[in-house]
């Protein structure tokens, strides 16, 4: 292998490692494509290919050589666009050459392995007001904020508890909804509660899927017609799972 091949291959393994953990944070398909080319540009690749699904990145290189192709798979999915913006701070230095590629690909590692910024504590606690002020939004009564706020935060952590048990994310989607219909269910039953559907609708609202409904729309707009449609999906089977979850127990009232 001669040095020019040697140096696409690092150039490439660079503008992967990006790509995958802007992917993998919930970065739009567009952003990661245009971030990976502008990398490879900079590091002075005269041209590059680049073809982003929600599942895997193929990137390509040419060069004087037979041109280069690698795919990189992707399984897990998640948010954290402090990651994404992270990445594109060191995209933007690598462009004004600010970093070099090895120091690139050592700060893009420690981005890799840093896990979620926030606490589970502060995500649950985070869910269950975001809960009880989704309720009033939707115009219930101060009466049932405490309900939607217990039951929002248990909602999160059986998710929480769910995906790390059986990692689908749909089968825990599916057990924090029916536990959060249960719950509000209980307070009503009890008397702690007065508005179900107020309280339900409020609890499930950290697990709707408004980024990747938002990231599928915008993949369509700009032309990304089949990481649009994935995305769209996915957020169609999350909100059947949310659904099927309260429906599971509405239907035995």
């Amino acid at each position: 292998m001669t040095i020019q091949q040697e140096y696409t291959y690092d150039v490439m393994e660079v503008c992967l490692l990006a790509g995958k953990i802007m992917l993998e944070s919930g970065a739009e398909t567009y952003r990661v494509e245009d971030t990976m080319m502008r990398m490879a540009q900079a590091f002075g690749a005269k041209e590059s290919h680049s073809y982003v699904t929600p599942t895997g990145i193929i990137f390509s290189i040419e060069s004087e050589q037979p041109t280069k192709t690698k795919l990189f798979r992707i399984t897990n999915r998640t948010t954290d666009l402090h990651k994404v913006t992270l990445v594109n701070s060191i995209s933007r230095k690598i462009t004004s050459n600010e970093l070099t590629m090895v120091e690139a690909y050592h700060a893009l590692k420690e981005i890799e392995k840093s896990g979620v910024e926030y606490s589970v504590k502060l995500q649950v606690l985070a869910a269950a007001i975001a809960s009880g002020c989704f309720l009033i939004m939707f115009q219930g009564t101060w009466v049932d904020f405490l309900p939607a706020v217990i039951a929002g935060g248990t909602g999160l952590v059986a998710f929480i508890l769910a995906q790390s048990l059986v990692p689908i994310k749909f089968f825990a989607e599916f057990v924090a909804s029916l536990i959060i219909a249960l719950l509000s269910l209980f307070f009503v039953t009890v008397g702690w509660g007065f508005e179900l559907d107020k309280i339900i609708i409020g609890s499930v609202m950290p697990l709707v899927p408004g980024l990747v409904l938002t990231n599928a729309v915008r993949d369509l707009m700009a032309g990304h017609l089949v990481s649009g449609l994935s995305k769209g999906a996915e957020a169609l089977l999350t909100a059947f799972a949310i659904g099927s979850g309260v429906a599971v127990v509405l239907t035995f009232l």
